[in-house]
């Protein structure tokens, strides 16, 4: 993958992270609204951090000479 391509992909999965961390957010709200009684949102609340931690990695991999970041 080239430095175009890297880049362009840099700042999709920045995108993507941002709409992944405020779904966490609103997951967790939704959790202490819920008195942590949700077993449906723990469940959800799991996956998006899953999504998350996948992302994550996959950013670091893009940016393995410390040239992106």
């Amino acid at each position: 993958m080239n430095d175009d391509e890297k880049g362009k992909r840099f700042l999709e999965l920045i995108d993507e992270q941002n709409n992944v961390q405020w779904g966490i957010v609103a997951k967790l709200t939704s959790l202490i609204s819920s008195n942590w009684d949700s077993a449906s949102v723990q469940k959800e609340l799991e996956e998006l951090v899953e999504k998350h931690t996948s992302i994550t990695k996959e950013l670091n991999s893009l940016d393995e000479n410390s040239s992106i970041l």
